[in-house]
């Protein structure tokens, strides 16, 4: 044990109803999920006001930010699960050493994406296919952006840390106040009122890098001082490669996972930019406006890996494997309610984003076929944070693959038979289909423990 305190602390999530609990844990995620988006939206919207120019060179930094956010995220489901696991078990020991260690990893981390990104602005932008127009002002956002990396990768991990022991509500008020803070700063110094300087880009970069410095420096005091997650005892080297071990074992493929997301929507892009831009445009506000239903989703998949991870380490197996159900229910209802409201007003919330009717018409397809697979892909996330808290890192990633396969083939099959629209089905019977396993083998492996 080290200095601070000995006595084990409470493992929250082994006791209580499992749904009342689970619901509890959700409401405040979902309040910092959305706050996070909210985050990225005034950014492009405070930039958008510089030019055409400044925002697209921004719009060029999204891939940088994915990589990291995901090694960021993935880092952090790890720890999760395995932080979780040993509150369980009561071994407050190894709850601290496990915790400080992936902070430490996470640290290092970040220091090498940084480095690496200020010493590859140039031509990595340049692959990406950023014009010398655009490139002065990718250069000036992106090395505050990249001097800022620990900001970004640090805070992800601790609050999935800080998740893992129970509490949901302080994690969602960081993100909170991070988005908060950014909101009020973006203005002040992009554009320069009253005292402030007028920085133009580097003042977005700026206000991100301090927003998100406040939310390192809350974590650390919650982590440090509040629960005591941090040990100073000096380990050795095998007790640290071996921490990190059992994070990467986790964090990898889910890293690999978030990653692939974005690829395959690249690919189906690709697909719909045959039929014109008006179907790319429809395409685009689909997936924000169906976005906004995944942030529950995303929410409820953050809770479930601290949930089963406690219990399981509690040896509470009836528990976990009941949380699984009740997660999966509640998605699927959620995503009852997502098919119900954008199939009844689709033709109300189209002509929002655009009325031209090369836009309107594709997007009210969308909006009516997409979103039936609302809760098919909800339970994906929930299975593949489940799997991932029974230590089944590589079947989630498996499953993950093999949905992306399937959307890929079924996607070029639909488009050549059918059209645009056999694109949108084909989403629909991928996450029907990938929600059917990810259920199947989720519950097998929780009946197995």
């Amino acid at each position: 044990m080290n200095q601070m305190n000995s006595k084990s602390r409470p493992a929250r999530m082994t006791h209580g109803p499992v749904g009342r609990n689970l619901f509890k844990l959700t409401l405040p995620m979902m309040g910092g999920i959305y706050s996070f988006m909210l985050f990225n939206f005034v950014d492009a919207m405070y930039i958008g006001q510089l030019g055409a120019l400044q925002l697209a060179a921004v719009s060029f930094t999204f891939p940088v930010a994915l990589v990291v956010a995901s090694f960021g995220q993935g880092i952090g489901v790890g720890a999760s699960a395995i932080i979780s696991r040993a509150i369980g078990e009561q071994d407050e020991s190894n709850v601290r050493r496990i915790t400080t260690d992936t902070l430490l990893f996470s640290l290092l981390g970040a220091l090498v994406f940084m480095v690496l990104g200020l010493l590859t602005i140039e031509p990595l932008f340049r692959v990406l296919g950023a014009t010398s127009e655009v490139m002065p002002y990718i250069r000036e956002y992106m090395v505050l952006w990249y001097l800022g990396v620990p900001f970004v990768i640090i805070p992800l991990v601790g609050n999935n840390a800080i998740r893992a022991t129970g509490d949901t509500r302080t994690p969602a008020i960081i993100m909170m106040s991070s988005a908060a803070a950014n909101a009020i700063l973006d203005p002040l110094l992009i554009f320069g009122p009253w005292f402030f300087p007028e920085l133009g880009v580097t003042g977005a970069a700026l206000a991100s890098l301090l927003a998100r410095a406040g939310t390192l420096a809350i974590g650390v005091w919650v982590l440090g001082y509040r629960e005591r997650l941090i040990t100073f005892v000096r380990p050795t080297v095998s007790v640290v490669l071996d921490s990190w071990g059992q994070i990467l074992f986790i964090g990898i493929p889910a890293a690999g996972t978030n990653l692939l997301m974005p690829v395959s929507m690249a690919i189906i892009t690709a697909m719909v930019a045959v039929f014109g831009p008006g179907a790319v445009a429809a395409l685009g506000a689909g997936t924000r406006i169906t976005g906004l239903a995944v942030g529950v989703f995303i929410a409820t998949s953050s809770v479930v890996t601290p949930f089963i991870g406690q219990n399981i380490g509690a040896g509470h197996l009836d528990r976990a494997r009941l949380a699984v159900v009740r997660a999966q229910q509640f998605v699927s209802i959620w995503g009852l309610i997502v098919v119900v409201v954008l199939g009844l007003f689709a033709t109300q919330i189209a002509p929002l984003f655009n009325d031209e009717a090369s836009v309107v018409d594709p997007l009210v397809h969308y909006l009516r076929i997409v979103p039936i697979s609302a809760a098919a892909f909800g339970v994906i996330l929930v299975s593949g944070a489940g799997l991932n808290a029974y230590k089944r890192p590589l079947h989630a990633a498996a499953l993950t693959i093999g949905r992306l396969i399937v959307l890929i083939i079924l996607a070029a099959l639909g488009s050549l038979l059918v059209g645009l629209n056999g694109i949108f089905v084909a989403i629909v019977l991928s996450d029907v289909l990938g929600a059917l396993a990810s259920f199947v083998w989720l519950r097998r492996i929780a009946n197995q423990e």
